[in-house]
């Protein structure tokens, strides 16, 4: 392998140079427990969860599930891997259990980490997964395999003896919770690490008091977990609840959260605020979608004055960043490129457009990935010469502020969450009576977007919109499932190439959803 410098950029590492550094220093109160940890402690628990799956007979390189709320195993569990080279498989609890099974199945997955409170609905499956050779569970609960801190507490807590190098892969990501492959991809060590470097664009010290509220199933979540340890920072982990993050900003003196705007909206809404003690919060970081202008100024007057937003593709990692100050100069732009990344708007041949010309918006940076997982015609599609093709629509101010238009693919973001429609609508398309379907996002002010699916019956007798709603939830995760099935007698637009224009649609309903 060729080296380009003595030292190395792994994941690993940044966790054990934190018990050096910050030994005595809080690292994370696990809030849901009530439990709190110190640097030492956390990567002294790192390694002890890292001797005991080596001594289950797993090895760098063999894949492990894992599923948990935002709790403290679900750090260890990350720093764990990455101090062995075993490949993380991080589940998103949000979808269902077949959806699950499907992706340990298809990533050869052969262990699994659980917390005890997902374990009975996915327990029962793991018969059709021979391939899982052990189970580690913890919480509350009848225990499933081995108990966590019972192979914690016969584990060594010496750092563990394992070369470790940067373009190992890390863990598998799903864009949005995906279900299948088409989304995948594996994140190494040097994507993961190359990414903090966004966290110092929010002037971040070790001061600061930082608040996880995104699902560390995601890169995001995890994001805020590694860049708090890798700068001395206090994390506060929450599984997000309005009146509970609240309340915690003020015991905890949280000074800095991310959060969607749906988060944000639910935060104003909650019957707690008026009473709540904010005024810890130096800054919100926003990202996932769009943030309304009526719900900055909201968030402004009531939350905190210093609002961050990002931009970039999970794929990508963030490209531009929107601070306070360039918000006052460019209302509309969602920033400037970030530390290391490049942005490039191109026409439909790839030829670079001047300032103030849209076009599809192309970007790179240290923390982007180069590939989907096993699918290399999607691989193709989006990483082509060296830079992510993102599918969405914008334009480079001559100051180099981006400016988003529209979006190529048809991706509906609701509540943060991306939601892809054709795969809700090959579900819909199965049920009986339906001749034609088509999933759109219409706005709504909590969730960004919601999704909505608009049929045309197959026949005379009319859709029961709440029966195709049971068999979505039946088959896919509840962020996915339509929100409202809205029926019409005549063919779905489209153009005459027979592609469904869905933006008539959208611009018919619309109005109706407002109501």
């Amino acid at each position: 392998m060729k080296r380009h410098a003595m030292g190395k950029m792994v994941v690993g590492q940044v966790i054990s140079t934190a018990a050096i550094r910050f030994p005595e220093r809080e690292s994370f109160f696990c809030s849901s427990t009530q439990r709190r940890f110190t640097f030492r402690q956390t990567n002294d628990r790192c390694n002890r969860l890292a001797h005991g799956l080596g001594g289950l007979g797993l090895r760098k390189g063999d894949r492990v599930a894992f599923l948990s709320s935002n709790r403290a195993e679900m750090v260890e569990t990350y720093f764990a891997l990455a101090k062995t080279g075993l490949v993380g498989l991080p589940l998103n609890y949000r979808l269902a259990p077949l959806e699950m099974l499907e992706l340990m199945r298809a990533t050869g997955v052969v262990a699994l980490v659980i917390e005890r409170r997902f374990a009975e609905a996915l327990a029962p499956l793991l018969a059709d997964l021979p391939q899982i050779a052990h189970c580690v569970s913890f919480g509350d609960g009848p225990a499933l395999g081995h108990d966590y801190e019972t192979l914690l507490a016969r584990s060594a807590s010496s750092e563990p003896d394992i070369e470790v190098e940067e373009d190992d892969p890390y863990y598998f990501n799903l864009t949005s919770g995906t279900t299948g492959l088409p989304k995948c991809y594996v994140i190494n060590h040097y994507n993961c690490t190359a990414a903090t470097s966004l966290f110092q664009s929010y002037d971040m010290t070790s001061r600061d008091v930082a608040m996880t509220v995104f699902p560390m199933f995601g890169r995001v979540g995890f994001g805020w977990a590694i860049a708090s340890v890798s700068q001395g920072i206090r994390n506060v982990l929450v599984n997000f609840d309005a009146e509970t993050a609240l309340r915690l900003i003020g015991e905890e003196g949280v000074s800095i959260v991310n959060l969607v705007p749906t988060m944000a909206a639910m935060l104003l809404a909650a019957p707690n605020l008026a009473s709540a003690k904010v005024d810890s919060l130096r800054a919100i970081v926003f990202a996932g979608s769009s943030l309304p202008e009526p719900l900055r100024h909201a968030v402004q007057a009531s939350l905190c004055q210093d609002l961050y937003e990002y931009y970039g593709m999970q794929e990508s990692g963030a490209l531009v960043l929107s601070t306070p100050e360039d918000r006052l100069r460019k209302p509309g732009s969602v920033g400037r490129q970030v530390l290391h990344s490049q942005v490039r708007i191109v026409d439909l041949q790839g030829r670079d457009l001047p300032a103030g010309q849209p076009g599809e918006i192309l970007g790179r940076c240290p923390a982007a990935v180069t590939a989907y997982y096993d699918n290399p015609e999607k691989s193709a599609e989006t990483f082509r010469d060296g830079w992510v093709h993102t599918g969405d629509i914008g334009y480079l101010d001559e100051e180099g502020y981006l400016f988003i238009s529209g979006r190529l693919k048809e991706v509906i973001v609701t509540g943060g969450q991306n939601v892809h429609a054709a795969e809700v609508e090959e579900t819909i398309l199965a049920v009986p009576g339906i001749a034609e379907c088509a999933v759109i996002g219409l706005p709504d002010p909590l969730w960004g977007e919601a999704v909505t699916a608009v049929v045309v019956p197959a026949g005379s007798e009319p859709v029961d919109g709440d029966a195709v709603i049971r068999h979505c939830h039946a088959r896919l995760a509840g962020f996915k499932t339509p929100k409202r099935v809205i029926q019409q007698q005549d063919p779905l637009p489209r153009t005459p190439t027979g592609k469904v224009q869905k933006f008539k649609l959208v611009e018919r309903y619309a109005e109706q959803a407002k109501k």
